[in-house]
């Protein structure tokens, strides 16, 4: 990420200039939570809180980070993808194993349904800003990191050429020559490797609409990028939206194919069905 550095010069803030921008931007991580470095840093931006700047995104990196420290913010508020532990799952006995069954059991959702939904998502560190809303409504979430591996897409088109029912694809990525042409070659790739399937593919985020409507923080299109020529001087990146707005907006595409009431009839079903399997077991407490 590079920004203009800033030519305004700034007096050093006092403690309380100081304990003032914190709280503004405690504000804005507690109503957006989870979310990630780089989405403060643009609301920031948004509020007048920094300058758009690469002093202004080192400022709010800094903050976070005593904020957390000091115990003022929680950690769980920010979302880091990027980083995961590999270990087995592993209990202290038959109990507790069967316990955690209960208690993380979900029916499928999908099951019976009339189509397939996945969200690809252009960006590993915004995958814990966008789980939440995939996770509760169990569609599948995939991080590609820019351009997908071979590989990866592979796996996905061969399950979507597995299916009887049409597919819907929703991808979220930067709106620039490289996250558009990103989001062109999975595309592509998953049509061949899925030719005779009905795959619906949407480019949900970001766009020029939302570009527009929502008045997103621009940054000007790196003219060293091979795919440049004839995109345009502006470049936004998927960062740059809300990340409730991020959430609801792929909540709204995943609604249009599953109706509240059929998800809300689920759950219900899903609570009662832990129960039972839980009194299967002679489980006390809460599952």
């Amino acid at each position: 990420m590079v920004y203009r550095p800033s030519t305004i010069k700034r007096h050093r803030a006092t403690k309380a200039e100081t304990g003032l921008r914190r709280a503004e931007i405690y504000t804005i991580v507690k109503r957006g939570a989870p979310m990630t470095v780089r989405q403060t840093f643009y609301q920031c931006t948004v509020h007048g809180i920094v300058d758009k700047t690469e002093n202004g995104y080192r400022q709010v990196q800094y903050d976070l980070t005593e904020m957390r420290k000091s115990g003022w913010l929680p950690y769980d508020w920010l979302a880091d993808f990027t980083r995961w532990e590999r270990k087995p799952l592993t209990y202290n006995d038959v109990e507790e194993a069967l316990r955690e069954t209960a208690r993380l059991y979900r029916k499928s959702l999908w099951r019976d349904a009339d189509c397939y939904v996945e969200v690809w998502l252009e960006k590993d560190a915004l995958a814990g800003v966008v789980y939440p809303i995939t996770g509760m409504f169990d569609v599948p979430l995939m991080s590609a990191r820019g351009y997908a591996s071979l590989s990866f897409l592979h796996t996905s088109g061969t399950y979507i050429a597995g299916l009887d029912v049409p597919a819907f694809i929703y991808h979220l990525g930067d709106f620039d020559p490289s996250g558009q042409d990103a989001a062109r070659a999975t595309e592509t790739s998953l049509r061949g490797f899925a030719p005779d399937a009905e795959i619906n593919f949407t480019r949900l985020a970001v766009t020029e609409r939302q570009i527009k409507e929502w008045a997103l923080p621009t940054r000007p299109t790196k003219k060293s990028d091979s795919r440049a020529k004839n995109f345009g001087d502006i470049s936004v990146e998927l960062d740059a939206i809300d990340p409730q707005m991020l959430r609801d907006l792929v909540e709204d595409a995943i609604l249009q194919h599953l109706p509240r009431d059929q998800f809300d009839i689920l759950k219900t079903a899903e609570k009662s069905e832990r129960e039972t399997l839980s009194g299967m077991f002679g489980l006390t407490g809460r599952p």
